[in-house]
Order: structure tokens, then sequence, then C-alpha cells
């Protein structure tokens, strides 16, 4: 190792180590700020010197738990950030009510100075809370992009593993925080550094901003077929408005009979079915995640009326839209 950390060119600035501020909500996830740390730890034991410099932060300066109930002695509370430090917000679970008036105008305050300000996984909520992401490209965690899509409509929101946009930067969560890192690293001293930090942590397929969040329609339902690949997609894009099997079927090239066979196939379901189930998920990530309203998550889902809407759920979910709420917001989830 000692030879290979020798042989590796930095670039750019070295003498003055680039601070990152992680600031960690409660309850949040382990891998993506885990990641991150490593990489900035690993690309200074590479070169050998101290190329970035760290500190947790978190409101009230104690300890912080994770999701996994593993618990973080913080450096400080929600302090001042100099001008080149870079801020990274760590969300995980629950993130509406650990978004808190205190953390909304401390990261106000802090992003009036310029300052590279990010978020990782769930983070991206609060950030979009704060104003902070208005008319800027930004992602999250795939589970809450129903949701967020529809609270946050001055955000551009992608399906990319991680977005920086401006002095902005967003990471969906779970590995894509190496993949963010990595295009900092390269960014700020060369790729040549980034490719051996992703050598030490055996991450062999570095993925750039183009790449998507989700794995791909094939590999999800683990069927490699063209046409069931196309129709799928066109159902995930077409929940608020439903297209009949009939459509589905033309636009593919095939006839209707020729679709539910091809459902029952490869999916053991109707063409049908799978498009309800669809509609169902996204209804149940809006339940759980914003506070609209049953009606207006029914309309989003496609559903003409309320009363439909509830006999699906209940057929699907064994519980009410409203129930379901109400479990919610009980659990303190709202």
């Amino acid at each position: 190792m000692e030879s290979q950390r020798n042989s590796v060119t930095v670039t750019g600035d070295q003498n003055k180590p680039i601070k990152f501020v992680f600031v960690l909500l409660n309850q949040f996830t382990l891998l993506p700020f885990s990641a991150a740390l490593d990489c900035l730890r690993i690309a200074n034991y590479t070169a050998g010197r101290a190329l970035y410099s760290w500190e947790l932060q978190g409101e009230g300066g104690d300890a912080v738990t994770c999701s996994a109930g593993v618990s973080f002695k913080l450096d400080d509370d929600l302090g001042e950030l100099g001008r080149d430090d870079r801020m990274v917000l760590c969300g995980g679970v629950d993130v509406r009510s650990q978004t808190t008036k205190k953390l909304i105008s401390w990261l106000r305050r802090e992003a009036r100075k310029g300052i590279m300000v990010g978020s990782l996984c769930t983070g991206t909520y609060a950030l979009a809370k704060s104003g902070l992401l208005d008319d800027k490209r930004a992602t999250i965690h795939w589970e809450h992009q129903d949701s967020f899509e529809e609270e946050f409509v001055d955000v551009e929101l992608t399906k990319s593993v991680f977005v920086i946009s401006g002095n902005r930067m967003t990471a969906a969560g779970g590995t894509a925080s190496l993949d963010l890192m990595l295009s900092l690293i390269a960014s700020d001293y060369g790729e040549e550094l980034a490719n051996s930090v992703a050598d030490q942590l055996i991450y062999s397929s570095i993925r750039t901003d183009q790449d998507p969040l989700r794995l791909s329609v094939p590999t999800r339902i683990g069927v490699r077929h063209p046409k069931l690949s196309q129709v799928i997609q066109m159902m995930e894009a077409n929940i608020e408005e439903p297209m009949s099997p009939s459509v589905l079927a033309k636009d593919v090239g095939m006839s209707t009979r020729q679709l539910e066979r091809l459902f029952r196939r490869y999916l053991n379901r109707s063409p049908k079915r799978y498009y309800m189930e669809l509609r169902l998920q996204k209804a149940r990530n809006l339940l759980m995640q914003t506070d609209m309203s049953v009606i207006n998550v029914a309309l989003a889902c496609g559903f003409a009326s309320p009363s439909h809407f509830s006999k699906c759920y209940r057929s699907h979910y064994n519980t009410t839209p409203y129930r379901e709420r109400g479990s919610q917001m009980a659990q303190g989830g709202k």
C-alpha cells in the first residue's frame, strides 16, 4: 500500500485541507454517511497528507443516534461555518419531524454565505423545506421521489444517483454517496486520486450523475423481455392518468391478448392488476410521507373517487387509507 500511496499524483491546492461539516439528523442512515466519510479518510491516506478535514455537528451538539441504533458523539451544535466549508446534511428515517425550525433557520443563515451545501439520502427533504433547492436540480432516495415531487414543485427532481447543481449537491442514499464523493475528489485533486480511493474501497464501477438511482426494469422484475419492460416503464410514468391495456399493447406493437399472456407468463398477474399495484404503492408512499389529504392522494394515483380508492387499498393492504394515515401519525412519522 505504501508504494501505491506514493505513486499517486495529486493535483490542486494541497496546503489547506478542505473541511466538510457533516450535520447528522437523528435517525440518519448510516451507510451514506460512513461511505462519504471513509472516502475522505482514504483520500488523505492515499495522498499521504491531509487533503480533507471534517467534523460532526447536530442540533443540541451532544450525541445523535442513527437508524441502526448506533450513537455518535457530536463535535458541536449547529454553529458558524467557514466560507470555504462544505456542509453535508445526513438524513434517514422520519426526516419530516427531524426538520425543525431551528435547523431550517440555521441552514438558511449558513447558505447565505455562499458555501457548498449538500445532502445524503433523505437530507434532501430538509434542504428543500428550507428553500435551498428552489430552481435547482436535485435527487433523493427513490422511495421518497413521489412525495417529494408533490411537495416541492420548484425543485427539478431527477432520478440520478447524485446531482451537483451550482453550489448544491445531493446524493440519493446508499452507495450513491460514494459516487458523489469520488466525483468531488476528482474535481478537487484529480481523477487518479479518485480512482485510487475507489480501488481501496474495492468499488469497481464508479457511477456518474447521469446514472439512474434505481435498477433497470428487467433487473428489478427479474425478466429480460424488451416489450414487457417498455410497458412497465409506461405504467410507471403514467400513474395519475392510467393507460388502458389496449393502448399499452398498441404502443409496443402487440394485441391486448398477447399483452395479457405476457404478464401472466412472466409476472403471474394481469396487466391491470400489476398497474393497480404500482398505483397503490405510490399511494402508500404519499400517505406515509406527506400531509396530502386522502382525496388528493387518490387523485394523484389515478382514482376517480375516494370510495373506489379506499376499496382497492383495503383489498391490497388489508387496511383503509385513513387508518394507514392514522397509524403513521400515531408513530410520529408525519
